[in-house]
């Protein structure tokens, strides 16, 4: 990852837990692990980008319906 930043990241690619960490401290992205919650424990350790979406259904507590959220969103699991 570059050092002024991305604003996505590449399925396939491979980036270290400190990259994600800040790939999601500054662009608006949902980021699901395979790695449980230990996502950033490790910042040297790597992972690979599996897939990734233009956006998901979710639940709404307000009003009990579903709504398309367009945000991108990435599954990541250890390399």
């Amino acid at each position: 990852m570059s050092k002024t930043g991305r604003n996505t990241l590449k399925s396939g690619e491979h980036y270290k837990a400190h990259e994600l960490d800040s790939f999601v401290s500054t662009t608006d992205v949902v980021l699901l692990s395979t790695n449980a919650n230990q996502l950033f424990t490790e910042p040297e350790r790597e992972y690979k980008v599996s897939h990734e979406f233009e956006g998901f259904f979710e639940h709404s507590s307000e009003d009990g319906e579903k709504y398309f959220r367009k945000k991108k969103a990435y599954i990541v699991e250890k390399a």
